[in-house]
Order: C-alpha cells, then structure tokens, then sequence
C-alpha cells in the first residue's frame, strides 16, 4: 500500500506531508488540492496503489465504485450543486501524479471540451 507508493500522494498516506483530511477511512481519504483550478477543488485518492486507471483490474471494481461515491459526499459536503469528476489517465491525459486520483472540481461554471 502506501509503504511501497514513491508518489507525493504516498507520502500524504504515509503522514510524511501534512494534508487536511475531509474524509478518511479504511479504502480512501480526501482533502483540497493545493493547486485549485477551481473555488472548490478536492481530490479523493485510495490508500492502495494503482497507478492510473489503466493499471486497475476487475478485482478493483468494488474500490473505484466506493471512490466515486466518496466523491459525490465530499462534493456534498462543500455545498456543490452541480460539480465535474474527472480521471486524468496518463502523461498526454494531463496525470501527473501517478497515483489513481479523482478531482472534485466546482463552485464556477465549467466550460466544456475541458482541454
């Protein structure tokens, strides 16, 4: 798990890099990202290592599922209404973190194509 996750986010797992947790339990945690692009911009990481969702297996349904749901609460709780998920899935794709991690991203109006 986070023992072997070289990342920053491992370090955040491993409470090496201080992170104010909004959400913590036994799949994942949540906390604001420190680079926002947005009024309201979380992530929510879990506390096993994949590094992006091309490397996630069927095995992993169960915990990418939960990591949704997780977002939808904390987006919630920050008083969204209407937010974006997003998955960034390799280097091209805009990832870099190589640690899988959704972004709760809202409190403007998004534009759309996001690129």
């Amino acid at each position: 798990m986070a023992e072997n996750n070289p990342t920053i986010f491992g370090s955040i797992l491993r409470g090496e890099i201080p992170a104010e947790r909004i959400h913590d339990d036994e799949h994942c945690i949540a906390f604001a990202d420190i680079q926002p692009q947005a009024p309201v911009h979380l992530l929510v990481i879990p506390r096993q290592h994949i590094p992006s969702l091309k490397e996630a297996q069927p095995t992993d349904g169960a915990l990418l599922g939960h990591l949704l749901l997780v977002a939808a609460k904390v987006a919630k709780d920050a008083g969204l209404q209407d937010w974006r998920t997003v998955i960034n899935t390799g280097a091209e794709a805009g990832q870099t973190v190589f640690h899988l991690h959704v972004h709760v991203i809202g409190g403007r109006p998004l534009a759309w194509p996001p690129g």
